[in-house]
């Protein structure tokens, strides 16, 4: 107050008995502000806030900076406060769409409350992690840009749209100010990694493939670049480091899931080669079963199974491998044909 000036002190002694939703306005004095928004402590700080920001977009203002409310006489936890103040920030833009209010400042002149802060901030994470734009994303990027997707045929890059939060650091030296950057700074830092998987079985990704990437990118935080010019091809992943982790694990998975469908592929060739599966067609003819299927019946002959199910013509078969009669779900019974192709050589 006494930084605000007598004017603003004369203001707040006029509308003393006046105010409404627990707090009055009224001018900047010689703050650089437009406007000063004076609240009455209740200790209901998610209230409190809710109220100056609805109050802010109201009022048309651009921006707003806030203390950590009720931290200092009013004796409340830091912890609590933080909890309380990002919840409303969060509840107030996703309520509706915020046309005016545009930056929101938390303002925190205590360091030991840095932490407390960062720590609420990490809690919103998890229930974050499912929304493509959400609002808090501004908690969790300090340097990600915006949003610059693009698909080729060739190269593909999914990254994370976020927005830019502002710290402004206040110190009783520049020293004490500039060691708080640097911590914050550090605290960034620990939480990101890169990390790039680089196979030749990444050119082999199809549409399946990049849907799994797509819905990763949007469920974690993450940079997703695939760049199959390379030799062997490779996918960067960098973001939060636990989120990077677990995309790059899944990753490896559809790698090893891609090598052995082509593994199986092979051997069904192979196989194919020597032993033909088919199952009647038109005209008296019979049509042989494509190469995956033609390799499961005759695994299963080879390793004496009574029974397997296969599907031709798009319904369900129950085939018998001792007489190679196959019976549909209406009791429908067809005849099997196994053919070696090295017969008569």
């Amino acid at each position: 107050m006494d930084a605000a000036g007598a004017q603003v002190a004369d203001e707040c002694a006029q509308y003393a008995g006046l105010y409404q939703s627990g707090f009055i306005t009224t001018q900047g004095g010689n703050l650089l502000c437009s406007k000063i928004i004076h609240l009455i402590t209740n200790n209901q700080v998610k209230s409190q806030v809710s109220e100056v920001l609805h109050e802010c977009e109201l009022g048309m203002y651009k921006s707003v900076a806030l203390p950590a409310i009720g931290t200092g006489q009013a004796g409340q936890s830091p912890a609590k406060v933080a909890d309380e103040m990002l919840d409303a920030i969060v509840e107030f833009t996703r309520q509706k769409p915020v046309q005016h209010l545009q930056t929101i400042k938390i303002v925190i002149f205590q360091t030991n409350m840095f932490t407390d802060f960062y720590k609420s901030m990490k809690k919103r994470e998890d229930s974050d992690s499912s929304t493509t734009e959400s609002s808090l994303s501004t908690f969790k990027s300090f340097f990600w840009g915006k949003n610059q997707s693009s698909e080729k045929k060739k190269s593909m890059i999914l990254e994370k749209k976020v927005c830019l939060v502002t710290f402004q650091i206040c110190g009783e030296s520049q020293e004490k100010v500039d060691a708080t950057e640097s911590w914050i700074k550090d605290l960034i830092l620990k939480e990101q990694l890169e990390n790039t998987v680089a196979d030749e079985a990444i050119e082999s990704f199809d549409e399946t493939q990049i849907a799994i990437l797509e819905d990763l990118h949007r469920r974690k935080q993450v940079t997703i670049q695939l760049e199959n010019k390379l030799s062997p091809p490779q996918i960067k992943i960098s973001g939060i480091s636990r989120d990077v982790y677990s995309v790059s694990l899944e990753v490896q998975r559809m790698i090893q899931q891609i090598r052995s469908t082509e593994e199986e592929q092979s051997k069904a060739e192979l196989l194919y080669n020597l032993v033909e599966w088919r199952y009647p067609g038109s005209n008296n003819s019979y049509v042989a079963f494509d190469k995956l299927t033609n390799t499961q019946l005759e695994h299963a002959k080879v390793f004496r199974k009574p029974y397997l199910n296969v599907k031709i013509n798009k319904k369900n078969y129950k085939v018998d491998l001792n007489t190679l009669k196959a019976t549909d779900d209406q009791g429908k019974t067809i005849t099997l044909q196994r053919v070696s192709k090295d017969e008569g050589k």
